[in-house]
């Protein structure tokens, strides 16, 4: 059974950093595509950041262009996403994501295997 497990999650203040973790178990990811996504209340869930199996892509979402850094560890089986420069508009529920496939996507319907969400609450 595939496990897909997000931590890191909290709170703070604007300007401030966290790193969330995203451990899978169950399957090995070095050949699969990865990414996260976050979804605040009554609305969709939006993606944020992608990554493709070896490192070599990695794709943004506008809005947290330049102040998120999305990487991944195979031999830990392992994703990070590092949050700096938070906003309040940050704020969420953010969730991992593995695909079936290697490359890195934006469309959450291309994932197969999600985790259950760390909430980060940026407050000013």
């Amino acid at each position: 059974q595939v496990q897909v497990v997000e931590s890191g999650g909290g709170l703070v203040q604007t300007g401030e950093s966290l790193r969330l973790s995203c451990a899978v178990s169950g399957r090995n990811i070095l050949h699969l595509g990865m990414g996260w996504f976050r979804q605040t209340p009554g609305t969709e869930r939006e993606f944020v950041a992608a990554i493709n199996w070896n490192s070599s892509r990695k794709s943004y979402a506008d809005t947290v262009k330049g102040r998120f850094t999305i990487s991944r560890d195979n031999a830990k089986s392992t994703m990070y996403l590092q949050m700096n420069s938070l906003k309040v508009e940050d704020t969420a529920v953010y969730y991992c994501a593995v695909r079936n496939a290697a490359a890195a996507v934006a469309n959450s319907a291309l994932y197969n295997y999600w985790g259950q969400g760390t909430q980060v609450t940026v407050s000013s």
